[in-house]
């Protein structure tokens, strides 16, 4: 995909679609000005009978709008943005990207746009540079790079076709170029969530992971089933048992930009949860509960795009990514309920739920982790329906043991405008976790809680590092389609981590 600025004045464009964001303060909009000026009055007229909408995400369609040289022309509401507010739901960031997205995917179901163009969207956050002008604008593009990308992997005629060429008007060029990376950063994340298991497994995952690291610098060391025996990774291939696809574990390793400056920095370790299908093992999910299960590897997706886009946009911070691939499925030698495990740190587990698998998986990647001596650790993984519950599925979950390391993610999440909530984890939750046969069993007691049992589970292998577990079960892969986002993968908090790695 071309992503670059437009060298023609707007009227001029001949692109397929030009999107126009179109803000409650529309009439001292310059494009606007233009366009309508260009339209002979027809757009304001328009917009003042209410049949175009400034309403957040409202798209309308006109085709061969008369006056301009664009096919077609795509308005999408910003609703109002305030400019003192910069959190949440106000989140000029977060706003950005779902309007530029929300375009991006209605010009990407039509065929025949190869070509759209993207005008009036930084006039609408302020006009005066600042840091917040080049995070809004590189949020924009990466919206409309990723905004079009649709799950019909596999369909002879796919119902969204995402442009060859992006063109933007008035942003600058390296901001699109960063926001081009995080963009096609967010797709990789995507595609890989919705590929089908026959797909996508431990193996097929680690090469996905071997090329993106060639493609944008970082290290890529892959450990086999015997590597994973010989470091004692047994809670991981307990997991694995059960599948003819052998498990793997990926280790990212970015060495920061001017590595020679940051040698003596401490590594940020990203883990990843990476159940390339999960059948429930002899805890069987039903059909229905089994039908989406090849997302259960989002948590890895997700550390794997975190790590493209810093290599090529050159964070400084040194990072570490982990990531455990395995399917859990049921066989003759499959992990039974009952069954004692003891994980790489010594420590041992009953297995009392074989659908209780992630934390098992994220207990031995947690404590290879810890070998690289990180600063602290954020794990991802689509880990509980209990998290669902509790926050729906649009908010991650956030637990953690570090009351500054929480407060520094949660407020960088709202800044981005991607939603995520904090969950208790008062020393209580641990007693629910205790064994009566050996350290620890891997669910709590009863329903209750449950997304933050799985999370005191965790805290066992962290060692005390500063730590924070995102529960992403819900926004990792949508059950149906946003506005900004077709249904399955989402791409979540890939934008937050990046972001808190490079504030």
């Amino acid at each position: 995909m071309i992503v670059q600025s437009a060298t023609v004045p707007v009227h001029e464009c001949n692109a397929d679609a030009l999107i126009l964001a179109l803000g409650s303060d529309w009439e001292n909009s310059p494009t606007i000005t233009e366009i309508d000026s260009r339209m002979s009055g027809q757009l304001s007229q328009w917009i003042r009978d209410g049949e175009l909408s400034t309403k957040a995400l409202k798209t309308s369609t006109i085709l061969s709008p008369s006056g301009l040289a664009a096919k077609s022309l795509i308005v999408v509401g910003l609703g109002k943005v305030d400019a003192s507010k910069t959190t949440d739901d106000d989140s000029q960031i977060g706003i950005a990207f779902r309007a530029a997205a929300t375009g991006a995917k209605v010009a990407s179901q039509a065929k025949t746009r190869k070509i759209i163009a993207l005008a009036g969207f930084l006039e609408n956050f302020g006009s005066e540079p600042s840091t917040l002008q080049a995070a809004i604008s590189q949020s924009a593009v990466a919206g409309s790079v990723t905004g079009g990308y649709g799950q019909d992997l596999f369909k002879s005629e796919p119902a969204m076709s995402p442009p060859e060429t992006i063109l933007w008007y008035d942003i600058a060029e390296e901001s699109i170029q960063r926001g081009k990376i995080v963009g096609e950063s967010m797709s990789l994340v995507k595609r890989l969530v919705n590929l089908p298991p026959n797909y996508l497994y431990p193996e097929s995952f680690a090469d996905e992971a071997l090329a993106a690291g060639s493609e944008a610098g970082f290290e890529v060391e892959v450990w086999d089933e015997a590597k994973l025996i010989a470091e004692e990774c047994n809670s991981l291939l307990a997991v694995s048992k059960g599948s003819t696809r052998p498990p793997r574990l990926c280790i990212f390793r970015y060495p920061g930009a001017d590595a020679d400056d940051t040698s003596e920095v401490a590594p940020i370790a990203l883990i990843g949860k990476g159940v390339t299908f999960d059948s429930g093992g002899y805890s069987i999910k039903p059909t229905d509960g089994m039908l989406t299960m090849k997302c259960d590897m989002a948590g890895a997706a997700t550390v794997l795009g975190i790590m493209r886009a810093a290599a090529l946009l050159k964070i400084r911070q040194p990072i570490i990514g982990l990531v455990g691939l395995v399917e859990n499925m049921v066989a003759g030698n499959a992990m039974k309920l009952g069954d004692i495990l003891t994980a790489r740190s010594g420590k041992t587990i009953e297995v009392h739920n074989t659908d209780a698998e992630g934390r098992l998986v994220l207990a031995d990647v947690l404590n290879v982790a810890l070998d690289y001596s990180p600063s602290h650790l954020i794990d991802f993984a689509t880990l509980t329906g209990a998290c669902c519950v509790a926050l729906g599925n649009d908010v991650v979950g956030v637990m953690s043991n570090n009351a500054e390391l929480q407060s520094r993610l949660l407020n960088t999440a709202s800044t981005v405008g991607e939603y995520a909530w904090p969950l208790p984890m008062f020393p209580y939750f641990a007693e629910q976790i205790a064994g009566k046969v050996a350290d620890i069993k891997n669910v709590g007691e009863g329903r209750w809680g449950g997304a933050i049992t799985a999370a005191k589970f965790l805290e066992q292998f962290v060692d005390d590092k500063p730590w924070v577990h995102l529960d992403i079960a819900g926004p990792a892969f949508l059950d149906s389609a946003k506005s900004w986002c077709d249904a399955g993968g989402s791409a979540t908090m890939v934008r937050t981590i990046l972001k808190l790695l490079e504030p």
